[in-house]
């Protein structure tokens, strides 16, 4: 049989819970409706989408590449009841965005995409920069609306912003690596290890304070803007990385496996949302812009 959406909305939640059980306790339903909705779809699809240990739920090649299928599906799902609801004419109009690096591909583009399916007339102008420059643009009435990582924004008096995802960081490894195996991992455990560094948005600066606080100087191997030499060196075994886990994808681009472990103490986090000038009368097809942004944000918690 087909597959249903609720079995996507299953598949979703476990894919990024992990567990079967932390998904059923997400969704607010029981362990063996989860089991069996993944089951079916596996079924269904003639592929194995987990592979299954005692510590929960690994996601298999197969099913990363089926994870994205699946939240486009559900985002184009939210996309077709939402166009019931709007005006049939859309509206022409301009919007001026802005986007810091670390987002511009994990973020942006499928934000980007449904704007433009729901509000074809705007015509949409975006540049890419850190986010100071961003800032500037923004106060200056250059940009309307900036996404971008908002957990070192520096003007919180000229600039509203709005979190719409929160990413932890965590500790990228290659396949079989000492500490693929560790129950638990520290920072000190890390220290001797050579370091992929991502030089973009604030990474480094949080990297570097983390293992400052050590009072260890950081053992850099590589440093890079791009995160895909991150994965490939990664999984290369070229060193390790730690890095928000908005950016990790369990493959290179050669298609080398990459672990992702969690980290015991206090790790910063990333967030990410929509900033725009305080007290400014935005335009509407920057609030249209704002309104698919919390859109998104709601299809994802919602179970």
């Amino acid at each position: 049989m087909a597959f249903t959406i609720r079995q996507l909305q299953y598949f979703i939640t476990v894919a990024e819970e992990g567990t079967v059980s932390g998904a059923a306790q997400s969704l607010s339903i029981s362990q063996s409706a989860v089991t069996d909705a993944i089951k079916e779809l596996e079924s269904d699809l003639g592929v194995s989408l987990f592979e299954r240990h005692r510590r929960g739920l690994a996601i298999t090649h197969k099913g990363h590449q089926f994870y994205r299928h699946a939240t486009r599906i559900l985002a184009d799902v939210s996309d077709a009841r939402r166009s019931f609801v709007e005006d049939d004419a859309a509206p022409a109009g301009k919007l001026n965005l802005g986007v810091t690096s670390l987002v511009a591909g994990y973020v942006l583009s499928d934000l980007l995409s449904r704007y433009r399916r729901a509000h074809p007339a705007v015509d949409v102008s975006a540049i890419e920069d850190n986010g100071d420059y961003l800032e500037h643009l923004l106060i200056g009435g250059e940009l309307d609306v900036a996404v971008m990582v908002i957990s070192n924004l520096r003007d919180r008096v000229a600039l509203q912003a709005e979190i719409f995802e929160t990413s932890p960081y965590r500790l990228w490894l290659p396949l079989g690596h000492r500490l693929t195996t560790a129950e638990i991992i520290v920072m000190t455990d890390i220290v001797s290890e050579p370091l992929i560094m991502l030089t973009v948005d604030e990474t480094e600066e949080n990297t570097g304070k983390l293992l400052s606080a050590l009072g260890a100087k950081p053992h850099v191997a590589f440093r890079t803007r791009s995160v895909e030499a991150v994965r490939s060196l990664v999984a290369t075994g070229a060193g390790i990385a730690l890095l928000p886990d908005l950016v990790y994808r369990p493959w290179s681009l050669e298609g080398d496996r990459i672990e992702s472990r969690d980290i015991s103490g206090a790790l910063p986090v990333v967030q990410v949302g929509m900033v725009w000038r305080r007290g400014s009368g935005l335009p509407k097809a920057a609030r249209d812009f704002i309104g698919i942004a919390q859109q998104q944000h709601l299809v994802r918690a919602r179970p």
